[in-house]
């Protein structure tokens, strides 16, 4: 059965576009306008993936995607022709999987789109230990993080990043990698991404942000997580 894809955008020429091209790849597409129809149409078709503007008419693309979450854990990719930072890293927040920003190309669109599907497939591992990281642990059977004994509210895509390079310690990773191993692209796609969830992720993990001890830049290079001295 083909997997269904809404996507939702209030410009006419893009929707029918991504409509038809969507459908030329297999999958069975249902499209709204507007934020109030985009919920109507999540609600009625249940679908695989959601493509959700950030601007939306009726109900912002924010609002949309905050309401989704609390009803779903249905993959949702944002498409957004604003670029900052600050922007984005609220879409993450309230529950994004990933973000494209405006204009791109139908073949990175598609490509993100696999990427999440076939994440949203892979079934969670049975059992798992507890990693424990200082003041931060690692729950990966339960997929959750612990600071001084809380749970900290993570998305999804900020926990895989942290549970890959929590398996991973010591290794430095470049941001292409990172996409490659932890959002499954197939190609050297925009690495934005991976900085900005960096940014999300220490933003709950570190005690200081802005001088990370957990979660280090490698100049020039890319990421690495140091587990702290025993």
């Amino acid at each position: 059965m083909a997997r269904t894809i809404l996507v939702v955008d209030d410009e006419p020429t893009l929707l029918a576009t991504l409509a038809e091209n969507l459908g030329a790849d297999g999958f069975r597409v249902v499209t709204a306008a507007d934020g109030r129809e985009a919920l109507v149409r999540f609600r009625a078709d249940r679908p695989d993936l959601v493509v959700l503007d950030l601007m939306l008419p009726e109900l912002s693309g924010l609002e949309v995607c905050r309401i989704i979450r609390q009803e779903s854990s249905v993959p949702v990719l944002m498409l957004t022709a604003r670029t900052g930072e600050l922007d984005t890293v609220v879409g993450l927040e309230v529950g994004a999987d990933d973000y494209v920003t405006k204009p791109f190309s139908l073949r990175e669109l598609q490509a993100r789109i696999r990427a999440l599907l076939r994440r949203s497939e892979q079934p969670s591992p049975a059992t798992a230990p507890l990693i424990d990281l200082g003041s931060v642990q690692v729950d990966l059977a339960g997929h959750r993080v612990l600071r001084h004994g809380l749970e900290l509210p993570l998305k999804p895509k900020a926990f895989e990043l942290l549970a890959f390079l929590v398996a991973n310690p010591g290794q430095v990773f470049t941001r292409d990698q990172l996409l490659e191993r932890v959002w499954g692209y197939d190609y050297a796609g925009e690495t934005r991404t991976v900085d900005v969830h960096v940014h999300w992720l220490r933003s709950a993990i570190e005690a200081d942000s802005g001088r990370p001890e957990l979660l280090r830049t490698v100049r020039g290079v890319g990421y690495v997580l140091r587990r702290p001295a025993s």
